[in-house]
């Protein structure tokens, strides 16, 4: 479904593109029938066409056809999943996750606007040489892990974990009609082809004695915060490869809260030659730095490329905001250290700048909570046009996990654990709290697809 609203808004003083007066397309991405998961769990009744695959993880623009309709390719992630409480094994507390249908597999769809309509269809699956994928976490001793175990709708574990998981969150054209996808576990950068086999896969080179099933990236990569690996995936007129981490590293556990930059990683595919680069999220806007994310990226030129910062301000107030960043006069971070430390120990951007380490800048383009959006998250942007910018929100496959009976300000199924005998305690206090799972409503139940055209050409 379409709606269409003319929407003015004020410049912003950062901005060198803000648009006084949008064309705002909304649509609300309709799913066929075969894209439903059938599921027969314990929440049946929340869910009575099965699970709706959930798109918008990231989004590329396949071109105009020739009936006027605008093409585009969009992703899911690791599939129908939400936050648990801790599993409680004697003293030992891990992270878990509910996985409402553990074998999914990650898939890309067309997604067509026609008519009034955006509507998806022709999944094609992710596979490598066995066969399919899956969306699980990886073993506990690979680069790559989140120590997650996997959960059943009951709360109990259900699978082993996946040397073939991926939590797929962007993609873009190859230009020879593949895709170059991303990765968050990893982080891991994956090379399919038209059918969604994949071709290569990259991702952090294992230092003396640790174990990976990808290589060929910066070792560093590998403290990303969990389930915070790539978000953004960009391709080059060059063909070189840019991918964003979603949030900033977390070195040894020290560092997540206070760097002041993000990662970007660049590959060239043909030499495999790698470079990194700073971006300065809005660090202030935050609480503590760890809460700014990145949502996705598309390229202008060379240098130069869209994208999207997000995440709760210091107020509790979702920010999308889209900038126009350049990559001309940064650094390239390899090797960079300061006093023998990486730059994310450096105690704020002026030390950096002393140092020699120049950030990439950037330009406030477009608020997108200022012009309509609503959904919390916007992980897929594209170009339609030099004019007109197109965003996916991430649905999160239409379901939450509630909390039920909470006990003082435990809000969150993380703030409690759960033992095999199903107890939960929050604290080790055993509580009569208990979850369930809820089929989303409103905005957040559908994956949105939004056009923006601007009062002003990007190029």
């Amino acid at each position: 479904m379409k709606k269409v609203g003319l929407i003015m808004a004020l410049s912003g003083s950062l901005s060198l593109f803000s648009a006084t007066a949008v064309e705002v397309e909304r649509y609300a991405i309709e799913l066929p029938a075969e894209a439903q998961i059938p599921y027969h769990g314990l929440y049946a009744s929340e869910f009575p066409r099965g699970i709706p695959t959930g798109l918008g993880s990231g989004l590329a623009f396949a071109g105009k056809q020739p009936d006027g309709s605008l093409l585009f390719y969009s992703l899911t992630d690791r599939g129908p999943n939400g936050d648990a409480p801790l599993w409680q094994d004697g003293k030992e507390s891990t992270p878990t996750k509910i996985f409402m249908a553990p074998q999914f597999t990650p898939k890309m769809m067309q997604v067509r606007i026609a008519g009034g309509r955006a509507v998806a269809s022709n999944a094609i699956e992710l596979k490598d040489q066995q066969g399919n994928i899956n969306g699980l976490p990886l073993p506990d001793e690979l680069i790559g892990s989140t120590s997650e175990t996997a959960l059943s709708d009951a709360l109990k574990p259900v699978t082993e974990q996946s040397e073939r998981g991926l939590d797929t969150e962007g993609l873009v054209s190859d230009g020879q009609n593949g895709f170059w996808l991303c990765d968050e576990y990893g982080p891991f950068l994956i090379h399919v082809d038209a059918k969604g086999k994949i071709l290569a896969k990259f991702g952090p080179t294992a230092d003396k004695d640790e174990k990976t099933i990808a290589s060929g990236l910066p070792n560093i990569l590998k403290w990303r915060q969990p389930n915070r690996g790539f978000e953004g995936i960009a391709r080059l007129p060059s063909g070189k490869i840019i991918a964003a981490v979603q949030s900033t590293l977390d070195i040894d556990g020290k560092t997540a809260k206070k760097a002041s930059f993000i990662r970007l990683l660049e590959l060239d595919p043909v030499t495999g030659a790698t470079r990194m680069y700073a971006y300065p999220h809005d660090i202030d806007a935050y609480k503590k730095s760890a809460d700014a994310k990145i949502g996705d990226m598309v390229a202008l030129d060379d240098q130069r490329l869209l994208i999207i910062e997000q995440g709760k301000d210091a107020d509790k107030k979702m920010r999308n905001l889209v900038y126009l960043m350049d990559l001309t006069n940064a650094t390239d971070l390899t090797d960079k250290q300061l006093d023998g430390k990486e730059p994310e120990f450096a105690s704020d951007r002026t030390a950096l700048e002393k140092a020699g380490i120049h950030l990439v800048t950037k330009q406030l383009v477009l608020d997108l909570r200022a012009h309509g959006w609503n959904a919390e998250k916007a992980e897929g942007l594209t170009l339609v046009d030099n004019q007109t910018i197109a965003v996916a929100s991430d649905n999160d496959f239409g379901l939450s996990v509630k909390v039920k009976n909470k006990e003082d300000d435990a809000k969150s199924p993380d703030d409690y654990s759960i033992d095999k005998n199903g107890q939960v305690y929050l604290e080790d206090k055993p509580v009569k709290t208990h979850f369930a799972i809820k089929a989303s409503e409103g905005d957040e139940a559908k994956s949105q697809l939004w056009l923006f055209k601007l009062d002003k050409p990007l190029k």
